[in-house]
């Protein structure tokens, strides 16, 4: 199995077209013709991550967001991303990214919370019309579904909390009207806050939202932060499943590096 047997399925998947003009998805460092000895999904990839990796014998790393995003000048131990570059490189260990193109499918980043609110009617909340998936499905930004039955709002934000195993989430405040309509964009989805007012959303639940952002809620629809990491602590499990789908032979792990840089006091 080479390396570019994986990474050509990955990108059926989720094809590196549909990433954002800001983006650096696709094979960061390695070869597409190395023969692959075992492959290592996570969120982030870190320097444990590589030594992880190393340990289990895998020689390529598959991780949500790219490790590679901002212009590297020089290569030296100065920074992270430096020193885990630098460690790929010695110990031959391929880095893959698959990031916003995996946001925009309907069975990406977004599926793994839609999931667990157990919301129906999914649609993108934000599509791009020049693109359609390999389903002929529409792509985009963030996805819309509705709950099962109609909720109150403070019994909603605690069911999130339990079923995204939150310590804490952010909020605006109670609209006073019960929810049916919600919308999700895993990781930053500030952006999206209009699309949510602009189809009749009753909640928006995303992350990196910052003070003046929740003034845009507007008392139109209930906002709610859960974090970053938190938002997407399911897609390298969601990676795992897709890769052994398509190789039930291959070793396809799943990396157990709690790569979150932020923690709570409680």
């Amino acid at each position: 199995m080479q390396i570019g047997q994986i990474t050509q399925a990955l990108e059926n998947w989720a094809p590196i077209p549909f990433q954002e003009d800001y983006d650096n998805c696709g094979l960061l460092v390695g070869s597409p013709d190395t023969i692959c000895k075992g492959v290592l999904c996570s969120l982030d990839c870190t320097e444990a991550v590589i030594d992880e990796a190393i340990e289990k014998g895998c020689n390529l790393i598959v991780s949500h967001h790219p490790i590679i995003f901002k212009g590297i000048k020089q290569f030296d131990n100065n920074n992270y991303v430096s020193r885990t570059v630098l460690k790929a490189i010695q110990n031959n260990i391929a880095l893959y990214a698959i990031h916003t193109n995996l946001d925009s499918i309907i069975e990406g980043v977004n599926k793994t919370l839609a999931d667990r609110l157990h919301l129906e009617n999914r649609r993108i909340l934000a599509p791009k019309p020049e693109f359609r998936d390999q389903n002929g499905k529409e792509i985009g930004s963030g996805l819309i579904g509705e709950l099962p039955l109609e909720t109150d709002e403070i019994e909603f934000l605690k069911w999130v909390k339990e079923k995204f195993n939150l310590s804490v989430l952010k909020h605006t405040p109670l609209t006073g009207k019960t929810l049916k309509n919600i919308a999700l964009c895993g990781g930053s989805g500030s952006f999206l806050i209009n699309n949510a007012k602009a189809q009749g959303v009753d909640c928006f639940i995303t992350s990196d939202l910052k003070y003046h952002d929740f003034f845009e809620a507007d008392g139109r629809l209930l906002l709610v932060d859960i974090g970053h990491g938190e938002s997407e602590q399911w897609v390298s499990e969601l990676i795992v499943a897709y890769l052994t789908g398509k190789f039930p032979t291959f070793a396809v792990l799943q990396s157990l590096v709690c790569t979150q840089p932020i923690t709570y006091l409680k």
